[in-house]
């Protein structure tokens, strides 16, 4: 998204992305410098399987 807006989005791009090990999500707040690392991870089986059927 850009500005609250959302953005076309290349299937086969995202899936070459997303297929990699390691993802990095850039989030640029418009509030300064600041810099800040976090990871984590929900992909539980449950969690797929909820989610894995629909897009938002």
């Amino acid at each position: 998204a850009k500005d609250g807006k959302v953005l076309s989005i290349d299937e086969d791009f995202a899936t070459k992305i997303l297929s990699e090990e390691a993802v990095t999500a850039i989030c640029d707040m418009k509030m300064g410098e600041a810099e800040a690392t976090a990871w984590g991870c929900d992909l539980t089986y449950d969690y797929v399987k909820i989610n894995g059927d629909y897009r938002s």
